[in-house]
């Protein structure tokens, strides 16, 4: 039997404010255990939360970037449920009134190709705390210091059909919110985390299967990892005979597989009621009107400038706006080499290489993008090959100064005299006279594969400094005259 995969995510972004959605305490990742947990965030009696204006702006920020209904008046409720690490008992939530309505965003695909995933909704609500179970002698601590932080989950209709399209969606989702200043999308400290929803149907069936929803997974890896794996126990479970319940699961990577955590919950479990602290929020044309001339250029816009005003192609504009930093810093290599070609080539190529061989964000680059620029000018202007700014681009990284003045330094500047390089040709060919005439014999074929063995000959003469076209230029006219 062939079956198809169904997947809906709900994906939980941090958003980067100050402080906590209803109080003022800080939200600094990293601080001591529970030094940053207010009576508010505790629920303490006498308390009252006040909501944090700069979360709802937010939350409509990322709402109208996905061309999401707005809802004029959104309310707050409580999410009953008892665990340790909530404190107060319920969760601040929204249920029957999210702020963002229905929208949809489009992701490309490993083949190019684009596809439109479905929102339903994203709403804003309050973190809890975590639980900690290292270090305590076998007993469980408790951190508070993330309980009220605001989130903003985001919930997609059941629209993707694998696990690389997962990853693509929370990739489009991840690089949007970056873009827009929302959340830093930090998936290792928890700023983003993921929620997969799996089910499987026989291909062609109408309905949904019983989905198992995979809890809390933390990176682009584990994503696609847990879901194939999840898919992979789904059918066999089924082919076996028996039947998939709807649970909640956890994804353990050391083993590659998920593992049942509890039944999934139901929102009548929940026992949702509207929250008698909170008003009614009532957001008005004008505020949305002033956070819409805040936006800025969104990625799916990027890519397609990217096409048109620089002449990329889909592929490369598509790896270049994936990140704001990313782009902007290519935007301004091309701004001081004027080749957006040649730029995109070095920032996806050498530079990329560098960041990741050394573990780092495109801000922590050792070669600033002025840098970068002024290299590429010389491979252009011919004071450099190709070859040869290799060899300058690991000077600069390693902090021996700009193009030019690592030129200097090395003595790197390509030779571009016509009777030097000749000259040095001869040298080649005579020390090589077998190799001549044994080109000199040959048919158009076998030639082609020799001629190479001749420009190695030459480059390393003049130790990559010779100018490359040149060479091949002579080195054909020598050998075949």
């Amino acid at each position: 039997m062939q079956w198809e995969t169904v997947i809906g995510l709900e994906i939980h972004a941090q958003l980067s404010t100050q402080s906590k959605i209803f109080s003022a305490s800080a939200i600094t990742f990293g601080a001591e255990p529970n030094t940053q947990a207010s009576l508010i965030d505790l629920g303490m009696p006498g308390t009252l939360p006040v909501l944090n204006a700069e979360a709802v702006r937010m939350a409509c920020k990322f709402g109208l970037a996905i061309d999401a209904e707005i809802a004029g008046t959104n309310i707050f409720a409580r999410k009953n449920y008892f665990y340790p690490d909530l404190p107060k008992g319920y969760q601040t939530s929204q249920m029957d009134h999210p702020i963002v309505g229905k929208g949809f965003l489009d992701i490309t695909l490993e083949d190019g190709s684009q596809k439109r995933i479905g929102i339903t909704r994203a709403h804003l609500e309050e973190d809890a705390g975590k639980s900690l179970h290292e270090d305590f002698h076998g007993m469980s601590g408790i951190d508070l210091n993330r309980a009220g932080t605001p989130l903003l989950e985001i919930v997609s209709e059941p629209d993707i059909r694998s696990a690389k399209e997962a990853v693509a969606y929370v990739k489009a989702i991840h690089a949007l919110v970056r873009y827009l200043s929302i959340c830093d999308g930090n998936m290792a400290e928890g700023s983003l985390r993921c929620d997969c929803n799996v089910s499987v149907r026989p291909k062609g069936q109408a309905e949904f299967g019983t989905r198992a929803e995979i809890k809390n997974v933390n990176s682009f890896r584990f994503i696609e990892k847990a879901i194939n794996h999840e898919v992979q126990r789904q059918i066999e479970l089924i082919e076996d005979g028996g039947k998939v319940v709807q649970e909640t699961r956890l994804y353990d990577p050391n083993k590659d597989q998920t593992r049942s955590m509890r039944s999934k919950e139901e929102a009548n479990d929940y026992r949702y009621f509207p929250c008698p602290d909170l008003l009614p929020v009532v957001i008005e044309q004008s505020f949305l009107d002033e956070v819409r001339a805040t936006l800025p250029e969104l990625p799916v816009e990027k890519r397609a400038r990217f096409e048109s005003e620089f002449g990329l192609s889909a592929y490369d504009a598509d790896v270049l706006a994936a990140s704001r930093e990313l782009a902007d810093y290519f935007e301004a290599v091309n701004a001081v080499c004027g080749d957006a070609k040649l730029a995109a080539n070095w920032v996806m190529g050498e530079l990329s290489s560098l960041l990741n061989k050394d573990n780092l964000d495109i801000e922590q680059s050792p070669v600033s993008a002025e840098q970068l620029g002024g290299m590429i000018l010389r491979i252009k202007d011919n004071t450099i090959s190709g070859k040869i700014a290799k060899m300058v681009f690991e000077a600069m990284a390693n902090g021996e100064g700009s193009a030019d003045q690592v030129i200097e330094a090395k003595g790197l500047k390509q030779v571009t005299d016509s009777g030097a390089i000749e000259a040095m040709l001869d040298d080649v060919l005579a020390a090589n006279a077998e190799q001549v005439e044994q080109y000199r014999a040959s048919d158009e074929a076998k030639r082609g594969k020799m001629f190479g063995f001749f420009v190695g000959q030459a480059m390393k003469a003049s130790k990559g400094k010779a100018n490359p076209g040149q060479v091949n230029q002579l080195l054909k006219q020598k050998l075949e005259g």
